[in-house]
């Protein structure tokens, strides 16, 4: 299976970045072809300009800014995100990827407002590695923005095929390294067993 993994963080030596390592070992060794997509590696902008805000809904136009990533992302038949949620959101990065990338012509088709069709339907297959800094029941207080990107909108992107699963570790400001070391290992089998 040809898998784009996203991976939002910008430090090297942080537990995502222990995660992000964990997946893509994981994928390759079952496996897959995988594509690495670092953001902040990559030096991806997350700004959408007056520029492109203006020609949002001018297809194909629209695509030429982020034409290499929309063909990542057309090429690809599963999805793993691997990122932090930061403010009970998706990091300032990773949320300008979907602000730019996901737009009409390629994530969906508007060209009937009342009937807006879904584009990612070759998407079979989604998953997300996901820490938290608070316990589970304050995000879900918080109403889980993350998990809800990830869970409902990408799944509704697809048209409802994709099967998705969603790996979190909450209360990461207070994670023993033994806890840490078991999620990391339960992200590796499920990598693993990615299909």
């Amino acid at each position: 299976m040809r898998v784009l993994v996203v991976y939002c963080h910008p430090v090297e030596t942080s537990f995502a970045s222990a995660l992000h390592q964990e997946v893509l070992a994981n994928l390759r060794a079952a496996g897959h072809e995988v594509d690495d997509c670092d953001l902040y590696a990559e030096g991806f902008d997350p700004v959408l300009s007056r520029e492109e805000r203006l020609g949002y809904h001018e297809v194909p136009s629209n695509r030429i800014p982020l034409q290499p990533y929309i063909d990542r992302l057309n090429r690809a038949e599963a999805i793993v995100f691997c990122f932090p949620t930061w403010c009970f959101g998706l990091p300032a990065m990773l949320k300008g990827f979907f602000d730019r990338l996901f737009m009409p012509g390629v994530a969906f088709d508007i060209s009937d407002p009342a009937n807006v069709k879904p584009m990612l339907t070759h998407i079979k297959r989604i998953s997300a590695v996901v820490t938290y800094g608070r316990p589970r029941w304050v995000a879900w207080y918080m109403g889980d923005p993350p998990r809800k990107i990830v869970t409902r909108y990408m799944k509704r992107l697809t048209g409802q095929a994709a099967r998705v699963d969603y790996h979190a570790h909450y209360h990461m400001n207070i994670a023993t390294e033994p806890q840490l070391t078991r999620f990391k290992a339960r992200v590796g089998q499920a990598m693993a067993r990615f299909a």
